[in-house]
């Protein structure tokens, strides 16, 4: 951990990943702009008239806000079909994403009660209720007094078979409330789906719902009783019958293995990164829920951000998550979020350095603070790479700090697309774990120029080939990503060919691409790129492949083969590298 506080520009920064269990001080981050002269600073304030840099993509639209959205915050997106379900404070609204370069509102259901994060499942919208205010009929008179007959804080369950008629079907009430919720399947079971709760907030009464039990949250170890801290809620939700969905266990993921204490993961680190300012925000005194927790039900994993740790779980049980294994790190002030690479080899942690509403990302903050943390998965267990931040300086009046993304699925690489709040959204590589690099961006000026106004992109994911985001302040946007050095058109339009039914960032399926002339072209680009493919047999593989897809337009199958047997010799590549798979697989279609 640095000693000193003296200001730098961390975007000028490169030192080497070092650490593993307990994080060292390493930082690895490029960008695509120039350091010197980042467009992104300087950019003129404004809520619908700000300036607006973009580097390697293409703002398509922005759907503002109506009321009485137009006075609450934006929150987090779920994808089903043509449509994008945003939530919000106030509710939820739904977007006709069918045309991406001009989204709709198509409708907005009032249902207040937190920042009403969301997810989707079939005919089912899941959304998370936590405020004290949230009401069992979705009114919005709020639901006063320590207990309160009327009071919502749990997980909705909505129908919308019907998107335009939502039903509210019973939910499921819950001790601490739910501030966020991650949908989990069973491979083995397809009769039910589960849901892993996190509550944050504050234990409700035992009068108002039974079984809750407050405890003091102490460094002693928590042994006794049946505490509603150190657990997480998981939900089991009858397909056939989803208004009988109730909690099936809460398993205590944070307890020590050897003395039993449920509150075993103790953030006992040296003490939190202190802030030149003398300000902290911190997990104190221990992890006592999640965040967030980002299942990949497919390979069994799961990977949580835990308050004060990053923690992976076999899942391969939904009903009883084990954790597994658990790492830690002075510079980390709230583990925020999760994702995993799509082979489960990786996984990046953010940062919510002060809980998302301050400016983290000036020229004084240090470059490890409301960052990525990314690691490597080795024999199960979670190995320390390098962080990642948003190159670009921002200004004080600017919310800004790590949050909510996806991956995109460029083929052959691991690419994320992230929010960062008023920082905009990063698009960044991490294929190579130890040396993250940035490839485009989108950021906007600050709402005011005067004062800090909270704004900024809660969440940015990629669904069937564009970037979507939902903008606090200002609505909702959808963006396109454009050829660059970093990115070629191939690739984009390999990424663009997977199609999801359903999309939630924090239940991961696996991105699989299918044979076709894009995806092969994409792995042509990418030897190009790494000097493993040039010069005269570059020319040679593009040809052959040209030559094929003119021949399947016309039937002839049997040259497309050759054509495409031609590319892969000429290529030189490994039988078992991706360019060669790709031209095997694509061949095989024809055969």
């Amino acid at each position: 951990m640095r000693s000193d506080h003296r200001p730098v520009r961390w975007r000028r920064r490169a030192v080497a990943a070092s650490g593993a269990l307990l994080l060292g001080v390493s930082l690895v981050t490029a960008t695509a702009a120039s350091a010197a002269d980042d467009p992104r600073e300087g950019l003129a304030a404004g809520l619908f008239d700000a300036g607006l840099a973009e580097g390697n993509v293409d703002l398509l639209s922005s759907t503002p806000k109506v009321s009485p959205f137009d006075v609450s915050f934006n929150s987090d997106l779920a994808f089903t079909g043509d449509f994008a379900i945003g939530g919000s404070y106030a509710g939820f609204q739904v977007y006709d994403v069918s045309d991406p370069a001009s989204p709709s509102l198509r409708g907005t259901f009032v249902c207040p009660g937190g920042q009403g994060d969301v997810s989707v499942y079939g005919d089912l919208l899941f959304m998370s209720v936590e405020q004290t205010s949230g009401r069992i009929d979705c009114g919005t008179g709020g639901a006063s007094g320590s207990v309160n007959p009327d009071r919502f804080r749990g997980v909705r369950i909505f129908d919308i078979s019907d998107i335009d008629n939502p039903v509210q079907l019973p939910g499921v009430q819950l001790c601490r409330g739910s501030h966020t919720h991650t949908l989990v399947t069973d491979p083995n079971d397809p009769d039910n789906i589960y849901v892993y709760n996190s509550g944050t907030s504050s234990v409700r009464s035992p009068l108002e719902l039974e079984g809750c039990e407050n405890a003091a949250l102490t460094t002693e170890p928590v042994t006794e009783g049946n505490p509603t801290q150190w657990r997480i809620d998981v939900i089991q939700v009858p397909l056939a019958a989803p208004e009988t969905a109730a909690v099936v266990s809460q398993p205590r993921i944070f307890t020590d293995g050897e003395t039993g204490a449920f509150n075993g993961l103790q953030n006992t680190l040296p003490g939190s990164a202190q802030h030149p300012s003398g300000a902290t925000y911190s997990p104190t005194p221990n992890t006592n829920t999640c965040h967030d927790i980002t299942a990949y039900p497919e390979l069994g994993i799961a990977a949580g951000a835990c308050q004060g740790n990053g923690i992976l779980l076999d899942i391969t049980d939904p009903a009883d998550p084990v954790r597994t294994d658990a790492v830690s790190d002075p510079n980390f002030s709230y583990w925020h979020s999760a994702t995993l690479n799509n082979d489960g080899t990786k996984v990046v942690f953010t940062d919510e350095w002060g809980g998302g509403g301050g400016a983290r990302c000036r020229d004084i903050d240090q470059p490890e603070w409301g960052a990525d943390a990314i690691f490597d998965i080795v024999d199960g267990k979670m190995e320390f790479a390098s962080y990642y931040k948003l190159p670009a300086v921002q200004t004080t009046t600017e919310n800004c700090v790590a949050h909510n993304g996806s991956l995109v699925p460029i083929p052959g690489r691991d690419v994320m697309v992230q929010a960062w709040y008023q920082g905009g959204l990063s698009i960044w590589d991490f294929t190579d774990s130890a040396n993250p690099v940035e490839i485009a961006y989108l950021d906007r000026g600050p709402i005011n120029e005067a004062f800090l106004a909270l704004g900024g992109y809660w969440s940015t994911y990629w669904y069937n080939g564009n970037v979507f985001g939902s903008e606090i302040a200002r609505g909702f946007d959808s963006v396109a990503l454009t050829p660059s050095m970093y990115l070629s058109e191939n690739e984009i339009a390999a990424a663009g060919e997977v199609q999801l039914d359903e999309f939630n960032a924090q239940m991961q399926t696996m991105l699989v691409h299918a044979p076709s002339f894009a995806l092969s072209r994409a792995y042509v680009d990418q030897a190009e790129r790494d000097g493993s493919l040039s010069g005269n047999a570059l020319k040679q593989v593009r040809k052959a492949i040209d030559q094929a897809e003119r021949l399947a337009a016309r039937g002839d199958d049997d040259s497309v083969v050759d054509q495409l047997v031609n590319a892969e010799r000429k290529s030189g590549a490994a039988p078992d590298s991706n360019l060669a798979q790709s031209l095997q697989g694509l061949a095989a279609m024809y055969s």
